[in-house]
């Protein structure tokens, strides 16, 4: 294993900082101030914006930190009745997959999964494609896709997937909220 000196300096930096912390907080030692300090220092120039958790149906509110246009941090709004500040661990960058069969998952990363959805979808859309009805009208759909939108989502996010999905030919196009 090749290591520069700046290496070694950086790992000793490491421990010893580690071996100080724990030491402090074995002794009792609050660190919540610092910790508090350091979040406040974080976010100290960064603009922040309201938002809505957008991956389930709840809409919890989150604050988002941004400094030169780059989100820096992400958080649960205080004032929120929903979650009261608090966030759920979603927002994933890898996935779960099972496949046909199998017992057990295996760890995908997003670009992986995505690529697989879409190959499905086009899969399934070519081969259940109908562009004439038994009557001879031009109906180009197919009945096998289902598209189930989210209760959070704004308006213009579902404006687009509207758009897309009835582009794809799919007729079958539902929201959570009237569900």
């Amino acid at each position: 294993m090749d290591s520069s000196r700046r290496d070694f300096l950086r790992a000793a930096v490491g421990v010893t900082s580690g071996t100080a912390l724990g030491g402090l907080a074995g002794l009792g030692a609050s660190l919540a101030p610092t910790l508090a300090r350091a979040q406040e220092l974080r976010i100290k120039d960064a603009k922040t914006t309201p938002s809505i958790c957008p991956y389930c149906s709840v809409g919890c509110a989150t604050l988002v930190h941004t400094v030169d246009g780059k989100i820096v941090n992400i958080e649960g709004d205080l004032r929120s009745p929903h979650n009261e500040g608090t966030l759920c661990p979603k927002g994933p960058t890898k996935v779960l997959h099972r496949a046909p069969g199998a017992t057990d998952w295996e760890e995908w990363d997003l670009e992986r999964a995505m690529d697989r959805v879409a190959e499905l979808v086009k899969k399934t859309r070519d081969e259940t494609f109908i562009e004439r009805a038994t009557s001879g009208k031009l109906v180009n759909m197919t009945p096998a896709i289902f598209s189930l939108g989210g209760a959070t989502l704004d308006i213009e996010w579902n404006h687009i997937q509207q758009k897309l999905m009835r582009g794809l030919g799919i007729v079958a196009i539902e929201n959570q909220a009237r569900i």
